[in-house]
């Protein structure tokens, strides 16, 4: 489990350790959180399932964890230029939430994994690997922290410098949907 903010992760923490919730793992976030008001009830989440954050027509990201935060912001942005994004936020790796991932398939063609932890058998392989069982045809790019060394730095330089801030997104995102028209 990766949570988006402050009440994902108390709800992450509540689930885990209801009865039959069985082992479970929650990567901590590191950083700032992003709520005023985080102190909310607890509330259980079925384990497995992600949720669709935004609708959107040009292209889909699947999103886990506060990596979300910086999506949410290029969809802000992208939507200035009439680029309308489909954000999902796919919570559980394990069980990888396997509906969410047939809708995104079903509807795009052009899909965006972006996560807060190496690309190298994280969220984008798994998204990827899901793909290819299902004989899916789309593109897919992956965003997050690329297989070599990264220099010391604040999350947010980190972030840029790997390609997975709000801007990093607007880029790709703008590639993904401009490199298609191209190509038509």
């Amino acid at each position: 489990m990766l949570p988006l903010n402050e009440e994902e992760l108390r709800n992450m923490m509540y689930t885990a350790q209801l009865p039959g919730a069985g082992p479970c793992v929650i990567r901590y976030p590191k950083g700032k959180g992003t709520m005023k008001d985080w102190q909310t009830p607890f509330r259980e989440l079925e384990i497995g399932k992600g949720r669709k954050l935004r609708e959107g027509n040009d292209i889909a990201i699947i999103s886990m964890g506060p990596a979300g935060n910086a999506v949410s912001e290029a969809a802000i942005l992208l939507e200035k230029e009439s680029i309308r994004l489909a954000h999902y936020d796919i919570r559980y790796l394990k069980p990888i939430d396997e509906g969410l991932l047939h809708e995104v398939f079903s509807k795009f063609d052009k899909i965006i994994t972006v996560e807060d932890g190496t690309i190298m058998g994280g969220l984008g392989s798994a998204v990827l690997e899901f793909m290819a069982d299902r004989c899916y045809q789309a593109r897919v790019m992956r965003l997050g922290v690329p297989d070599r060394f990264i220099e010391q730095g604040s999350i947010g330089e980190l972030q840029r410098e790997c390609g997975y801030d709000a801007n990093g997104i607007v880029r790709s995102s703008k590639f993904m949907v401009q490199s298609v028209k191209l190509s038509d």
